[in-house]
């Protein structure tokens, strides 16, 4: 039963209640909210996508449309885990189309050190690219650093406050701040052996 029915059944059950017009007018106004979030919210999944699709379903998708193309090999364990998180925001952001492709069907001879690789399309032009494990946030990869990375190219819009990898970035450069390369109690005493 479409939202239309259901409309009408509604209208059918309340009229010995209420027959204004303006009682309708919500009920309208409902209508449009709903036709709206739906033509909205058009894609809500991780589609396969082959090659020779690419250029139609990616470079060539809607205006206005942000595109999240995944290359990947069954066989890498992280691409596995990337494809895992994309469904997963596919359904969180289903405005954002993603789409998924064996990376031989679109690249001949790609390198699997530079997978799994994540471009982000708009209008037509790669806005981001994430190649190779460290880019696409390491094997340990959270769902949550995905989200960050694809809100910070501006394909999604995320309700994330801040990046979750921020503490261990602060950690390094903290440590890297600490620490020394010349130990300042070896190097006096290195100048007084030379002398």
């Amino acid at each position: 039963m479409n939202f239309e029915n259901i409309m009408l059944r509604e209208r059918n059950q309340s009229q010995n209640v209420i027959e204004t017009e303006d009682y309708w007018l919500p009920g309208e106004k409902r209508l449009q909210e709903w036709k709206y979030l739906t033509k909205k919210q058009k894609f809500g999944e991780l589609r396969e996508i082959s090659g020779n699709q690419y250029v139609n379903e990616v470079t060539n998708a809607e205006k206005d449309v942000w595109v999240i193309i995944h290359l990947y090999r069954s066989s890498i364990p992280m691409c596995l885990l990337v494809n895992q998180h994309l469904s997963l925001l596919a359904r969180k952001f289903p405005e954002t189309k993603f789409v998924k492709a064996i990376v031989n069907s679109c690249i001949q001879h790609y390198h699997d050190n530079c997978l799994p690789t994540i471009f982000v399309y708009k209008n037509g032009q790669i806005e981001g690219k994430f190649i190779g494990i460290i880019e696409c946030g390491g094997i340990n990869l959270k769902l949550e650093e995905l989200e960050w990375k694809l809100a910070e190219v501006g394909a999604i819009q995320t309700d994330l406050e801040e990046n979750p990898k921020k503490d261990i970035v602060d950690m390094m450069v903290s440590s890297i701040r600490n620490t020394s390369i010349y130990d300042d109690s070896n190097s006096s005493d290195s100048d007084n052996d030379t002398k």
